[in-house]
């Protein structure tokens, strides 16, 4: 089995647009599964790495998400008021640093406490973002803000506080239809987390 950096040939690079984020173009050579070299060209969005959370109350049954507009979903024909977790980029940060820090600005709940479940790539067909996914408990004494992001950064979040049952209904609905989202509402059923710890 030849190891995939000795499959990869990178012939050049070019820089195509880094105002908002970072877009190269990569032409390289690839090694089929046949032995034949094949000459391949594709594009990369560099963001960086993020971080997500599902913030969920146990003994009353709820999670807390957000609803914000997102153009790129506006453009593709959603209305672009997106229910989604909260997240958000790195930016030099631990994942466990940023996504405490982004659940308060977002949420306006201060939690200590993150679980790490898993990383995922989501769309490595053309972008780089590696996202760290985190669950973490919350009740009423946590709630130490209003939430809704920052105003700076364009910020303009509702904060919703749905039970996990209609959480999922909105999910089946196609209401929720952000992936991130959609991963860590299937993690907590799949696992039992509003039933018991995840060990």
């Amino acid at each position: 089995m030849v190891a995939t950096k000795d499959r990869v040939r990178i012939i050049d690079t070019t820089l195509l647009s880094e105002d908002w984020y970072v877009l190269k173009k990569t032409t390289f050579d690839f090694l089929r599964r046949d032995g034949t070299w094949q000459r391949q060209s594709r594009e990369t969005y560099d963001r960086g790495n993020g971080a997500t959370i599902l913030l969920f109350n146990r003994d009353r049954r709820t999670v807390v998400l957000t609803r914000q507009f997102r153009l790129p979903a506006f453009v593709n024909g959603h209305d672009g008021m997106m229910i989604e977790a909260a997240g958000g980029l790195l930016d030099n940060a631990s994942p466990e640093e940023r996504i405490r820090a982004e659940a308060e600005e977002e949420t306006g709940y201060r939690v200590q406490n993150v679980q790490k479940i898993f990383e995922a790539y989501m769309s490595p067909g053309s972008v780089t973002e590696k996202l760290h996914f985190f669950i973490a408990e919350y009740d009423a004494s946590a709630r130490v803000g209003h939430g809704g992001g920052l105003e700076a950064e364009g910020e303009d979040l509702e904060v919703i506080e749905l039970t996990f049952d209609d959480a999922l209904h909105a999910l089946r609905r196609g209401e929720i239809v952000d992936a991130k989202t959609i991963m860590l509402l299937q993690f907590a059923a799949l696992n039992g987390v509003l039933e018991r710890s995840v060990s």
